[in-house]
């Protein structure tokens, strides 16, 4: 198994894309730490692990803020003894036109993703550094994302922050033996592409009919396929791969 005693803390793990990269995680090896606000999502996950004979620890915790994130990686480190593999899942998107968007709608859509990337990684990388391994993986989304021409300018500012902030971060950590990466999926069959595709009027007959169309691959993406790339920098075979974002949406 490539993450054999490795411990991997992914947030945003109750559903969709993060319970895919939990779940492909923990079929290699690895003690999981299933974050989600939505904490119930995570037990859920947390009792089929149990089931299958994977270990993993729930964390409900509001990783925007930035003391709960610093408890959150203190407690897995007091669980499994360490933390190896940080996986910064956690976001949320609600298209708004800028012209109606709200200080508090901005500010979400920047603490949720960006801030809780950062508050995360603060509190990660010092054990990481102690113990000169790391593996840092940062979800973003290609800049603007495909579904939806407007209202994006929250979503799209975190994740181009983000994809600054990794390579940054890749830049500063190096010398530690930490890799930093991003992954940024779209047309990706989840909750909230779906949610996505209803606000601009179609339904999920609309949203493979418009995938088929503009994708290479003729199809929507699955939440596995954006797992199995996770899997990939999370494990020792992309030891010399830093600072870099793939895009995991069937084309170019």
């Amino acid at each position: 198994m490539r993450l054999e005693d490795r411990v991997a803390l992914i947030t945003g793990a109750g559903r969709g894309i993060g319970k895919a990269i939990a779940t492909r995680l923990a079929e290699e090896g690895a003690k999981v730490v299933i974050n989600d606000i939505d904490v119930a999502f995570c037990e859920n996950l947390a009792r089929k692990f149990k089931q299958m004979g994977y270990r993993s620890l729930v964390s409900g915790a509001d990783v925007s803020d930035w003391q709960q994130a610093g408890e959150m990686v203190e407690s897995a480190i007091d669980t499994f003894d360490s933390i190896d593999i940080l996986i910064n899942n956690a976001g949320i998107r609600k298209d708004v036109p800028l012209h109606k968007m709200t200080e508090s709608e901005w500010d979400a859509a920047l603490s949720v993703q960006l801030k809780s990337c950062f508050a995360c990684c603060k509190a990660a990388q010092a054990h990481m550094v102690e113990k000169n391994y790391g593996k840092i993986i940062n979800l973003s989304s290609p800049i603007p994302v495909s579904l939806g021409e407007q209202g994006q300018t929250g979503f799209a500012a975190a994740a181009a922050a983000i994809e600054g902030f990794t390579k940054s971060l890749a830049r500063e950590l190096g010398r530690h033996n930490i890799n930093v990466n991003c992954i940024a999926p779209d047309y990706i069959d989840t909750e909230m592409s779906r949610n996505a595709a209803q606000s601009e009027g179609m339904y999920l007959n609309d949203l493979k009919k418009f995938a088929v169309a503009g994708i290479p691959l003729g199809r929507l993406g699955k939440p596995e396929d954006v797992a199995n790339a996770a899997l990939f920098l999370a494990s020792d075979e992309s030891s010399f791969i830093t600072g870099q974002t793939i895009v995991v949406k069937g084309g170019p």
